[in-house]
Order: C-alpha cells, then structure tokens, then sequence
C-alpha cells in the first residue's frame, strides 16, 4: 500500500527526490520513515518523521545532505537527496511505524513497506 518512486541514476553530486505515496486514512496518525538496502549490505535506517512533520531523525551518514519531509493532505512522504555519493546506491524503502517512541530506528518496529525504489549514483 506505500508506493515508492524517483529512483534512478544519477552522478556524484546531483540530487534526487524520492516520494512515496500512502494512500491510508490513517497516513497522518503514525511516524513515517526512509530505509535503504545497498548491494550486498543489510538494510539500514535512513531518516524518519513525526506524524505531525515537526520533528526529523537522520542517521549520521546522511546529516546535512538528506531532508524528510511529509504532506499529510497529499498522503505523501519524501526524501530529498543532495550530494549524492556513490555509496548511497541503494534501494530506497518507505515504511510506516504505529510505535509511539520516536525515532525507531529498527525495522522490526515498521509495519507497513513499499516496494522500493532503485538510486544509483555514478562517481
């Protein structure tokens, strides 16, 4: 039901926007979040947001690059990608959380995935 898009390829330095839509009646009653999962690596936590958008979380390899945002109107969440590296290729998974504590940067605590969006970034 989370339908991931904006993937593709780009070279080191450019941008890309990743959205996910989620067309839920309850989209804006739960945390929201970005996941990756790079060739032959585990799949690791990216960036989440509050349900409300006021607050953000980013795991440090993006800090200062990445930016989560969300529309709850448009049932719709993003992550916008600055300075891309080549070592951000991945598929890119957005993934709804109904825990209360936030940030949950585990997984196991999301419910709800996409099917994931392919980034790869040239050097």
């Amino acid at each position: 039901q989370l339908q991931a898009s904006g993937g593709g390829l780009v070279r080191a330095g450019e941008s890309l926007r990743l959205s996910c839509e989620a067309p839920l009646r309850t989209f804006g009653s739960y945390a929201m979040a970005w996941f990756r999962r790079a060739p032959g690596k585990e799949r690791e936590f990216v960036a989440a947001i509050r349900k409300s958008g006021r607050e953000t979380y980013y795991a440090e390899f993006v800090k200062g690059r990445f930016t989560i945002s969300r529309d709850n109107a448009k049932t719709t969440v993003y992550l916008q990608m600055d300075s891309l590296k080549s070592e951000d290729t991945a598929v890119y998974y957005c993934a709804r959380t109904r825990t209360n504590n936030f940030p949950q940067v585990s997984s196991a605590l999301y419910d709800l995935w996409g099917q994931g969006t392919l980034v790869t970034v040239s050097s």
